[in-house]
């Protein structure tokens, strides 16, 4: 048995409303909400990156329960590493304390590099080759003033600790699968500050495609459809496409809301549909399936299958994730001091 030990989300305090974002560049507040289906977005604080966040994250999942030396692997995902040539995941595993024996790498495939880090790991674990492995999703979104994006771009971090201790997982990895492709929707040269992005290319031929492709994909490799689960996951770059996607494969609100965290933190990019899952690991019962599926611009999905145990009721009581309690309002100003655009 391979699956989920423990997880940890962190979600910066710091929020800006849309309504705040439309009133600076004379747009229409209601329009804007209703188009996007973001309420509000999570805002880093000048002083936090994706190393910070993921760190955030990574303390949350360990907590006092779990051993850092006891860690074979660390994989964090992320589109906005801090640097070019100097590894995330080496300053996470240092800070957490690991030690000097793990293997560790930075991926990225924009918004499923967290979910990579998930299937790699989980083939380290299959091998023999590590007992506990870490998979950090983590990001401080960016986005152009006065583009679409500025009005989604979020930050947050997910960590989820991987192992294949019967008697330690909480959610049971039962399968997964991808689908891939190379469609441009969105992108960012090397020393080019903002992304850019093909508009509503990146609807049918790119999110939708994907998400839809592994999805299907999956169905067909377990024989299962969606009334077989409790739950659905999807990648939430806004308010819109989760809610059409679930829609469209057959998913009823009630599988659906309980991940759905984006109209008010945004879309986080690699933590985006770890922390939908971190959302429904807090209410989860025993014996519940969740059906995830990831999506990455360039693009490509990850779907899987997870199935809790009887273990994720007495963990809960010990966990202490908060992922949306606290939260200070910021105007448009601060924002741009905050995200260093000015």
């Amino acid at each position: 048995m391979i699956g989920i030990v423990s997880y940890g989300a962190y979600v910066p305090k710091y929020r800006i409303k849309t309504e705040e974002i439309a009133r600076v560049w004379k747009k229409d507040p209601a329009e804007i909400r209703n188009s996007l289906g973001i309420v509000e977005k999570a805002v880093a604080s000048w002083d936090e990156d994706a190393v910070t966040l993921g760190l955030e994250a990574a303390i949350r999942c360990l907590g006092t329960r779990f051993r850092p030396d006891n860690i074979g692997a660390i994989l964090v995902g992320s589109e906005t590493h801090p640097y070019a040539v100097n590894p995330t995941s080496t300053i996470i595993g240092e800070f957490l304390g690991i030690g000097h024996h793990y293997f560790a790498a930075d991926l990225e495939f924009a918004c499923k590099a967290g979910t990579a880090a998930i299937e790699l790991i989980a083939g380290l674990i299959k091998s023999g080759q590590v007992n506990y492995g870490l998979a950090v999703g983590t990001d401080v979104a960016q986005s152009r003033p006065h583009d679409v994006l500025e009005y989604t771009s979020g930050a947050g971090a997910a960590a989820f600790l991987l192992g294949n201790s019967s008697q330690e997982i909480i959610a049971e990895l039962v399968a997964f699968t991808s689908y891939s492709s190379d469609t441009p929707d969105f992108w960012r040269r090397d020393g080019i500050r903002f992304p850019s992005h093909s508009g509503r290319f990146s609807g049918e031929p790119a999110y939708f495609t994907h998400v839809l492709g592994a999805a299907n994909l999956l169905f067909k490799k377990t024989k299962t459809k969606p009334a077989d689960y409790d739950y659905c996951v999807f990648h939430m770059p806004n308010g819109k496409f989760p809610v059409a996607v679930a829609s469209r494969l057959g998913f009823t609100k009630e599988q659906f809301l309980p991940s759905f965290v984006a109209p008010q933190i945004g879309n986080p990019y690699s933590a985006s549909t770890l922390i939908g899952l971190a959302s429904v690991l807090k209410q989860a019962k025993p014996d519940q399936k969740i059906f995830m599926v990831s999506y990455g611009s360039g693009a490509g999905s990850d779907a899987f299958i997870w199935k809790t145990t009887k273990h994720i009721e007495k963990y809960r009581k010990h966990e202490s994730n908060q992922l949306l309690s606290q939260k200070e309002y910021i105007d448009y100003p601060r924002y741009l001091k905050q995200t260093k655009t000015i």
